[in-house]
């Protein structure tokens, strides 16, 4: 009997992507000249983890890689060799080859064999090299009597299906063994095995050997006692196990383990029936952690039950995909119109003669938009996962740079759409870069400014009322606004000397607009900063820059919390109901006859408290047939993109609502001037406006 591994390669991809992202930011907060064993451990366990997983699966090119990774990092933690900062970079360009050969495994690519090759060469080289830090010889004597203890472990396992489909596959366990020492004292029940094993292998050895069987809770391991050069060590301990002295277990061979005699646990020990813990007394206490409930057909490959388990812990989680959670959403946006609509019909009846139905009805909404916040919080993500990988970011490019820069993150627990969290990554790292080149100054620079030679750069994250801000902000020269003028005069640009700063900050986004002198591996090309702002305006967000000459400069992105649900203004125009997003809208107002004005060749101005904006006529650029023609009959939305104000005219307010985002392109085509789409508690279906898209279509339509 076979099993089909590749059923749990997903599996494999998202901890193994866990493990070298745990390892990249532990290796970046690790000061190799105070080295912290904690953090160096754990660093060793990842390592431990990938390469155990790569053997499992046949990813033999991983495995080879983190052999050699694990064996370094083995050696430094126990002192026969010094670690360095070299040491440092090449275990980060080895975490950077194993993604890559993740990649090309998940992806079904070819992986890049050379790169392989090259980081096993930079590996072995460290660890052969007196260079690479040699501990003086009476330290390297401390370890050597190692390689020649022998221990004598008492060890008990399950002997289940689950883990043994065929007698062939506990031999095969049994061999490995054998391999590593000699075994003595083997009993095999049908429903567990107890040996004694004497050999120089480590306890960490012997339970690699048996993570490809068995779960942690269904092995003991007990030492029972060491012996150097012949001479017997008295002292024992109890290890990982949880059994005073093997004995038979009374093992039901069902679910995650074995069931265990409640006589033979002590307190504090873990139960394999489900996973609870057992008190002092001996009596079986409340588990302390939430009960989950394991069905059959939640675990591929396993037997389970629908027994209810307590799981050990703080918190549990799952893996869930994101086509599921985005089904689940659209579900309950659906549930949302429904109630809406149901809440429409509802709303002409006489609430006294049908007063059981509208309050439960008003019931519904409340526990609908429960729901919707509820299934809503499953996609929010803390925005550290962003955020965490520019520590690398910043080591890296401050090294190519020559310059010294340390980066400070604040709010990185702030949560945000996962669907955002993906689509902001590209624009904030060509930020941070623009911030490492153009922001912050050499050191001797800095110096002579009489500022700290290391420069800071500072991502932040906040949430302001419907919307989540970030800021990437430096310490550096800030934008020289007499530079970024005479470049925009050098490339036709029509700009002026009177110009206000933020209206030349604002030039910055032009395609293909640099001020660098040179052109670096970071930045300077021209492009990036065009790309950054159309991308986070595709989302529905805003950037604005301010800056101030010598003291650094803050780009700021004002992003929806989702892109599922929006906050808007439904406005009617004729017979047609239009949303426009909230974050656009600064005022509504009903203006006078003598505010509006016409303006030869570039149409209707309206005059609000000494500004004159432009005037857009909605069912002008729709080309529908509205029911008010006179702008002082009607009402002006006031609405700011861009750092342009522009007064949108429509027929009359009709409501503020939170709807649920329909794709127009997914079910119709795509519309210039429309976003999106939802659905009215009447049922009608009302457009989203993309504000900026509308300014530039009513611009083209004036000229």
């Amino acid at each position: 009997m076979s099993i089909d591994m590749s059923q749990f390669y997903q599996v494999f991809f998202d901890e193994t992507a866990e493990h070298l992202a745990s390892m990249e930011s532990l290796l970046l907060a690790f000061d190799p000249d105070a080295p912290d064993a904690d953090q160096l451990n754990a660093i060793f366990r990842a390592a431990h983890s990938i390469k155990g997983g790569s053997g499992t699966f046949g990813f033999t090119d991983m495995a080879d890689v983190t052999h050699i990774l694990e064996t370094l990092l083995d050696r430094i933690r126990k002192n026969e060799i010094a670690l360095t900062r070299e040491m440092v970079d090449v275990f980060l360009q080895a975490g950077d080859v194993l993604r890559g050969l993740l990649d090309a495994h998940q992806n079904g690519a070819v992986a890049d064999e050379s790169a392989s090759i090259e980081i096993c060469a930079k590996l072995e080289h460290l660890a052969n090299s007196p260079a690479g830090g040699t501990k003086p010889a009476a330290s390297r004597a401390v370890a050597t009597p190692r390689a020649s203890m022998q221990h004598l472990y008492k060890i008990q396992f399950a002997n289940s299906h689950t883990a043994f489909p065929s007698k062939s596959y506990l031999d095969n366990l049994l061999d490995d063994l054998g391999n590593l020492g000699k075994i003595e004292n083997k009993t095999i029940t049908a429903n567990a095995v107890n040996l004694s094993l004497t050999t120089y292998a480590s306890e960490a050895d012997l339970r690699e050997i048996f993570s490809f069987f068995l779960k942690p809770e269904q092995l003991t391991i007990t030492a029972q006692g060491e012996t150097v050069f012949g001479k017997e060590i008295t002292e024992t301990e109890q290890a990982y196990g949880f059994f005073d002295e093997p004995k038979p277990a009374k093992a039901e061979v069902e679910d995650y383990g074995f069931f265990v005699d409640p006589g033979t646990i002590k307190s504090g020990v873990e139960n394999a029936q489900g996973y609870g813990f057992f008190g002092e007394e001996g009596n079986q206490v409340q588990p302390r952690a939430p009960v989950l409930n394991v069905r059959k057909d939640d675990v591929p490959g396993r037997r389970t039950t629908d027994r209810v388990a307590a799981v050990t812990g703080a918190d549990t989680s799952i893996r869930v995909s994101v086509g599921k959670v985005d089904t689940m959403i659209n579900l309950v946006g659906e549930l949302v119109i429904t109630q809406a609509m149901l809440a429409e019909t509802v709303s002409g009846m006489d609430p006294v003669l049908h007063e059981r139905l509208v309050n439960g009805l008003a019931q519904l909404e409340r526990n609908t938009r429960d729901l919707q916040d509820s299934v809503m919080s499953v996609r929010m993500m803390p925005i550290n996962l962003v955020f965490s990988r520019f520590q690398r970011v910043v080591r890296d490019s401050a090294g190519k740079l020559n310059k010294k820069v340390q980066l400070k993150i604040i709010g990185e627990g702030t949560e945000l759409d996962k669907g955002l969290i993906e689509k902001i990554s590209d624009p904030l790292t060509h930020l941070v870069r623009n911030s490492l080149d153009h922001g912050i100054e050499f050191p001797d620079e800095r110096v002579a400014r009489g500022k700290d030679p290391q420069g800071t750069i500072t991502l932040r994250a906040a949430h302001q009322g419907g919307n989540i801000v970030i800021e990437v902000s430096d310490d550096g020269a800030g934008l020289n606004r007499e530079r970024i003028l005479a470049k925009a005069k050098e490339k036709g640009m029509p700009v002026s000397d009177g110009m206000s700063d933020t209206e030349v900050w604002q030039l910055i986004y032009a395609p293909g607009f640099s001020t660098a002198a040179v052109v670096t591996d970071v930045s300077g090309r021209g492009v990036g900063m065009d790309v950054v702002k159309k991308n986070i305006e595709s989302i529905g967000g805003r950037v604005e820059v301010t800056s101030r000459h010598g003291l650094g400069s803050t780009v700021s992105i004002r992003l929806p919390l989702t892109l599922a649900i929006l906050d808007g203004l439904s406005v009617a125009v004729g017979d047609q109901i239009y949303i426009i997003p909230l974050s656009f809208i600064i005022e509504s107002f009903q203006p006078k006859a003598g505010d509006v004005n016409e303006i030869s060749g570039q149409g209707q101005v309206v005059h609000v408290r000494g500004e004159y904006m432009p005037m857009i006529t909605l069912h002008r650029v729709f080309n529908i047939k509205p029911k008010i023609t006179d702008p002082t009959e009607g009402i002006l939305v006031l609405l700011e993109t861009e750092g342009k104000k522009v007064a949108l005219f429509v027929d009359e307010l009709v409501g503020q609502h939170q709807v649920v985002i329909k794709s127009l392109e997914t079910n119709y085509r795509k519309v210039v001037g429309i976003s999106g789409a939802t659905i009215m508690g009447d049922g009608r279906v009302a457009m989203i406006m993309d504000v900026g898209s509308l300014i530039k279509l009513s611009q083209q339509s004036r000229e």
